[in-house]
């Protein structure tokens, strides 16, 4: 049930609006772990909420207080008296889905090999270099990942035009083009490469169906920093397609030399129903467009299907920008069970849980493992929680780091 009570801050607290992340009521000490999910709703209200533990019966300001029925938790907002509407809004949205859920996770998930590699590339250069670290766009899709380099010292940049003349730069680990390594070159600075090595074999194999003559077929998203640093080993031998009707739409010389390339953070089903219609249309086509998808994408999206079956609603982790936490949601869409990308538990809305009784959780491969048991633990703090994983394969990969940085 909500109620209105007079509550006190405990601590030194300037917000209108405070978010208890415990309460002093009824004479005992009750937890409130769903905190996150209330301060997310308010700031999408256009809050400022701080985070406070409350008192209840001392008379400093009002509060919205519920106690989850059948548990020892709370939520509860305490806020100036033109703001008490909307804390009361808040709490009883949230109360209106409270209760005991099952969460299915899926394993594996977060951070993959290449994605450990980036971010360690870029520690370890703040770590042994003495000057300012620049690095060239986002070191991975994740703006928790960029925010904590940056915090720690990585100076983020668009372009090497931002970046002075013999400067130490990180390349992201979506690679670069030859004319990008080449203006680095010309102007003397210390690359650093970030390039996740699957990329690199992309790379590769984009030089060698161009150097045998072949028009290269790339299938991937226009824009994408990938898809660029690739199309930019052999520019002028290379065409990129995003659909069938854009196969449909190709006119290729000699059909006869034709070879095919993925973007590797592409969904495996999508790419094969491109893929085929290339094969129809280019029967002597070589390559194979599925050995480009990389195994972290590959083992995220089966590890996500088969949890669909019993899944009410799906939450992927993963910044907007982050190809490969997209195709998971776009996956869970196809099985026919709704999905939301969340950056982290306060991108949660009260709405996405009704009636979802389990809950599938995953996240991309360049979100950080602790954004999903944050999204648990608030969940915890809406009615009990049952945690089952559901994991379909050991992952073992490992990327060893640049020589430039194991030389020191």
């Amino acid at each position: 049930m909500l109620r209105r009570l007079p509550v006190t801050a405990v601590g030194d607290q300037t917000a209108n609006v405070l978010v208890a992340d415990g309460i002093r009521v009824d004479g005992r000490e009750v937890a409130c772990p769903a905190a996150p999910l209330l301060i997310g709703d308010l700031t999408r209200r256009g809050h400022h909420p701080e985070v406070a533990t409350l008192q209840a019966g001392a008379g400093g300001v009002e509060a919205a207080v519920a106690l989850v029925p059948g548990t020892d938790l709370g939520l509860a907002v305490a806020a100036a008296p033109r703001d008490l509407a909307t804390a009361q809004g808040v709490v009883a949205s949230w109360l209106a889905v409270a209760g005991p859920r099952t969460v299915l996770l899926a394993s594996p998930r977060s951070f993959c090999a290449g994605v450990e590699r980036a971010i360690e590339i870029v520690l370890q250069t703040l770590q042994q270099r003495d000057t300012t670290v620049y690095v060239r766009k986002e070191i991975v899709h994740n703006k928790h990942v960029v925010n904590d380099l940056a915090r720690r010292g990585a100076r983020f940049v668009d372009e090497l035009d931002e970046v002075p003349d013999g400067a130490t730069v990180v390349f992201s680990a979506h690679g670069v083009s030859p004319a990008v390594r080449a203006e680095a070159r010309d102007r003397g600075m210390e690359v650093i490469d970030g390039t996740c090595p699957l990329v690199t074999k992309v790379h590769s194999e984009a030089r060698r169906f161009a150097g045998r003559g072949d028009t290269v077929v790339l299938i991937g998203h226009a824009g994408h920093e990938e898809v660029e640093g690739t199309m930019g080993e052999a520019p002028d031998a290379m065409v990129l397609v995003e659909t069938v009707d854009d196969v449909l739409k190709l006119e290729i010389e000699d059909v006869s030399r034709v070879s095919v390339l993925t973007q590797t953070t592409l969904a495996m089903d999508e790419t094969a129903e491109v893929a085929d219609a290339l094969r129809q249309r280019f029967p002597a086509l070589r390559g194979s467009a599925a050995e480009d998808i990389c195994y972290a994408t590959t083992n995220r999206q089966e590890s996500l299907r088969r949890l669909t079956v019993d899944a009410d609603v799906v939450l992927v982790v993963g910044s907007v920008n982050s190809s490969n936490s997209q195709r998971l949601v776009d996956l869970a869409d196809r099985q026919g069970v709704p999905a939301h990308l969340i950056d982290d538990v306060a991108d949660l809305r009260p709405e996405w849980l009704a009636g979802a009784e389990t809950v599938g959780l995953t996240a991309g491969a360049s979100a950080p493992p602790e954004l999903v048991f944050e999204v648990i633990a608030a969940l915890g703090g809406l009615g009990p929680v049952e945690v089952r994983e559901r994991r379909t394969v050991d992952e073992t990969v490992h990327f060893g780091l640049p020589s430039a940085l194991r030389t020191r």
